[in-house]
């Protein structure tokens, strides 16, 4: 009996030990943590620009990531008594891990590369593969993307958050509108008849875009320009001119309706679309007549 009641004497003093550590680790974690969301807040509350909120938040992740790797080797430290341990510990740990978890460290390494080399940040517009839409998140596992298009075939927001895993990032090409500035190019076609006033047309879609571009031309010192096409039931005129890249379908309807708008006031062009025309000539028009004994 004195044997089981010094087992069990061993027992509820290890279980409090081992309580005691965790708690004291869980409440400078927790501490921790409330600071840091307090300096997380105060920072992007100073931030003026895209570029320094997503830095704050990739920072304040690196940190967190950090705290949460340090605490783990303090337990493994506090229970294994000495470096040795540690050692056999994370030997064995990542020789599991490395086994059992290739994807999602994959995507730790993937995360690592976007923090590093920045192919795009928080709030950027980006494409990865077939996902097109805004960064909302980036974390150690998966990229969180508020889509664009999807369930509507405009650049606009649908409403659905796509979560991209990581490890994609490797596999998959990165093009990220707003890598450069938030200004990308864009076009509005019109296509009008071969009787219309081709110079009157053109001169209608370019100051139909010169008016709702006119802030983006300032930062880029570039004008919209007009391109015209040959087409087999009329000439297409384009104009391409510079937006910002979460304005895309509001700017390009804005210029249609300016252009049509600008172009039914207007008595010598338009806007050319696919129907039949038949055109009789006098000698046509003549047997026609000698046939039917119709005019």
């Amino acid at each position: 009996m004195a044997f089981f009641d010094s087992l069990l004497v061993l027992a509820e003093s290890d279980f409090f030990s081992i309580a005691a550590g965790i708690g004291i680790l869980l409440v400078i974690y927790l501490v921790f943590t409330f600071a840091l969301n307090k300096m997380k807040k105060t920072l992007i509350g100073k931030a003026k620009t895209k570029k320094q909120v997503s830095n704050v938040e990739i920072f304040s992740k690196l940190i967190r990531y950090t705290a949460l790797f340090l605490l783990a080797i303090a337990v493994i430290f506090y229970y294994s008594g000495s470096i040795t341990g540690i050692g056999l510990t994370f030997g064995l740990f990542s020789a599991a891990l490395g086994f059992a978890l290739q994807k999602p460290i994959a995507g730790i390494a993937a995360w690592a590369m976007v923090v590093t080399k920045r192919p795009f940040e928080i709030g950027d517009r980006i494409i990865i593969g077939n996902i097109k839409g805004d960064v909302s998140d980036i974390t150690l596992t998966h990229i969180y993307i508020h889509e664009i298009g999807g369930t509507i075939g405009t650049e606009t927001v649908s409403g659905r958050t796509i979560m991209v895993p990581n490890a994609v990032l490797f596999e998959q090409n990165i093009i990220n509108y707003t890598f450069k500035d938030e200004l990308v190019l864009s076009e509005v076609n019109t296509n009008v008849t071969y009787e219309s006033n081709l110079k009157k047309a053109m001169k209608i879609v370019l100051t139909s875009a010169v008016i709702h571009t006119k802030e983006y031309s300032e930062k880029t010192d570039e004008e919209p320009e007009v391109r015209v096409l040959f087409l087999d039931s009329g000439i297409k005129i384009s104009v391409q001119y510079f937006t910002h890249a979460k304005r895309l379908a509001e700017t390009a309807s804005n210029i249609t309706q300016e252009i049509f708008d600008r172009i039914s006031k207007a008595d010598d062009v338009e806007i050319a679309y696919p129907h039949t025309q038949v055109v009789f000539t006098g000698k046509t028009g003549k047997n026609f007549e000698q046939q039917t004994g119709k005019k």
